[in-house]
């Protein structure tokens, strides 16, 4: 009867806040299930302090991988699979499981599940959202079962015992697909940097989940005959992922002492280096605290993109840094319409990616400053440790366990914030209800820029 009346009360909350408002405190509530279900003694194999366990808490349910200590060192297998749930609770998205379920039982969905999907995703309006639940919960299962099997194959060759070739092999296909970065191993995945199955393994799954349930959607569209192109979104997100993976390759592999170091498979290295960073996956094959700084650098601008929209990256998104191009491409010219290849980009976008933007760099700036005053370490580390926390990277120069009580913190908060999206945190925190019956009447004013 109690827990009855807690419920019910929270779906009063619940139906009371906007959808913004509903995703952080939904994130929020599967942050403290998740610390409190690792503060148990039974899941731990060591002492865990309880900010360690928030970390790791809020690292996966944000899908980043960055942690403090070592998940095979500290948390038992049943940690371990806790862990593992919490990433496929982040990676698939809030309300996603809940709201398929409404569908597969009642064929319908509430205005307010749509409102609450439509604000963690952003979708075009090409794209019906029972489609885009249904596309993303089964390429999800079955991505991953694929994976899961391939990382079977790929560790039982490399000489792996059965019982662990095939826990790690679950583990690590839902932590891939949905680009958490968390590995079983304490080097991520250097031992197998000269390993072209695993690399391939890891770099389809990365790819695959963070380019996003949209192009999934727009492809089966295109295959059940729903639609004869895809949409405008999927061939930005695909033509700027390729353009840019191709680009960061070839630089890293002509100016990356690193990944020559060996004297072989030189190329396979920059790709995965760059991929790494643009899918947000977070696994490395090489040394990240040894990069030169020319790419790390250019690491740093691939996590604070990203990848696309709707998908399981993280990062300001493709289509974001494609907006801004168009309107500097538009101001340059002269033009008064904002254009990409011909089509005219509606304001309201253009005013999304704006935001965005602004919020994102000004996160990053405003938390690198403040760290560079509890830490004690280099600006370029602290930069790299604050970019690849709010892109949820996880890719980490090596700083991470060393951080201060209020270092982790505030990485916590960027990690949060990463997963929630920033323009959805900065709204659901600071924006008002709306003023009914009352039209504001704005002076008009001008302001050179």
């Amino acid at each position: 009867m109690v827990l009855k009346n807690i419920l019910r009360g929270y779906k009063k909350f619940q139906i009371s806040k906007s959808p913004q408002m509903n995703l952080v405190w939904g994130f929020f509530l599967y942050i403290l299930i998740g610390v409190l279900l690792l503060s148990i003694p039974l899941f731990h194999k060591t002492n865990i302090s309880f900010i360690d366990n928030l970390f790791i808490s809020t690292s996966a349910i944000s899908t980043t991988g960055l942690v403090t200590i070592s998940i095979t060192d500290s948390y038992t297998i049943l940690g371990q699979i806790i862990i593992m749930i919490l990433i496929q609770l982040g990676g698939i998205g809030y309300m996603t499981l809940t709201t398929y379920y409404l569908l597969f039982t009642t064929r319908k969905i509430t205005h307010w599940h749509k409102k609450i999907i439509g604000a963690e995703f952003t979708m075009p309006n090409t794209i019906k959202i029972s489609d885009f639940l249904k596309s993303a919960i089964l390429f999800t299962l079955i991505m991953e079962i694929i994976g899961a099997i391939c990382f079977f194959i790929a560790f039982t060759s490399s000489g792996m015992e059965t019982p662990k070739a095939i826990w790690y092999s679950i583990f690590h296909s839902v932590s891939t697909f949905c680009t958490a970065g968390f590995g079983l191993f304490n080097d991520s995945f250097m031992g197998y940097q000269d390993d072209t199955l695993i690399n391939c393994i890891i770099s389809i799954l990365a790819i695959s989940g963070s380019l996003g349930f949209i192009l999934i959607t727009d492809i089966w569209y295109r295959i059940s005959g729903k639609s004869k192109k895809i949409s405008f979104t999927s061939k930005i997100v695909i033509y700027g992922f390729i353009v840019l993976l191709f680009l960061g390759t070839l630089v890293t592999y002509f100016t990356e002492p690193l990944v020559h170091s060996t004297g072989k498979n030189a190329l396979m290295k920059s790709f995965f280096q760059t991929m790494t960073a643009m899918t947000t996956v977070g696994f490395n094959t090489i040394s990240i605290s040894d990069l030169s700084l020319p790419i790390l650098l250019l690491t740093v601008f691939l996590m604070y993109i990203g990848a696309s929209p709707s998908g399981t990256a993280g990062g300001m998104k493709i289509t974001t840094l494609t907006a801004m191009i168009s309107v500097l491409k538009s101001r340059i010219l002269g033009q008064k319409k904002i254009t990409f290849l011909n089509r005219l980009i509606p304001f309201e976008r253009l005013y999304v990616a704006t935001s965005t933007f602004i919020l994102y760099t000004s996160l990053i700036f405003l938390f690198t400053f403040l760290m560079s005053f509890t830490e004690q370490a280099t600006f370029e580390n602290i930069l790299f440790e604050v970019a690849s926390s709010l892109g949820t990277v996880g890719l980490s120069r090596g700083i991470t366990g060393d951080l201060s009580a209020i270092g982790k913190v505030l990485i916590i908060i960027l990690m949060f914030i990463g997963r929630v999206g920033v323009l959805t945190f900065g709204f659901a925190l600071l924006a008002k209800g709306t003023t009914q019956g009352k039209e504001i009447n704005f002076v008009k004013d001008d302001l050179a820029v």
